[in-house]
């Protein structure tokens, strides 16, 4: 059991490393346009606290956080140039772990975004 305990804290560490890379990828310049914008939903979605599929539903909650959330980010690292990645890895490493203020920051932001789509969804429905 501890062994699949350890798997399991490994690959959370992984996850939110390649948020990270993902995070300084789209600020990079060398990224295309396309591959910006879907690094900017896949971060977005990482850390917003609004699921596609909600957490209290069993099973199918989670379905999001393990499958489509790792999906996401195998494609927006392929649509960004290796160079990019490297060298975003290397920040991300550096700065993201460590900088907590700007995690809460940037948390801030998206939970923004996501009550303006929903005020503009609502305002479009009633």
């Amino acid at each position: 059991m501890k062994g699949k305990e350890m798997n399991l804290l490994e690959s959370a560490k992984k996850l939110k490393k390649e948020i990270g890379t993902l995070y300084y990828s789209y600020r990079d310049e060398r990224t295309p346009l396309f591959a910006k914008v879907f690094s900017i939903f896949v971060v977005s979605y990482a850390l917003s606290p609004i699921d596609l599929i909600p957490d209290f539903i069993p099973i199918l909650g989670y379905l999001d956080d393990i499958i489509l959330l790792p999906i996401g980010i195998y494609f927006a690292l392929k649509m960004i140039p290796d160079v990019v990645i490297v060298d975003s890895r290397d920040r991300a490493e550096k700065e993201f772990m460590k900088d907590r203020k700007s995690n809460y920051f940037v948390a801030g932001v998206i939970v923004i975004i996501w009550f303006i789509i929903i005020l503009e969804i609502a305002h479009i429905i009633i």
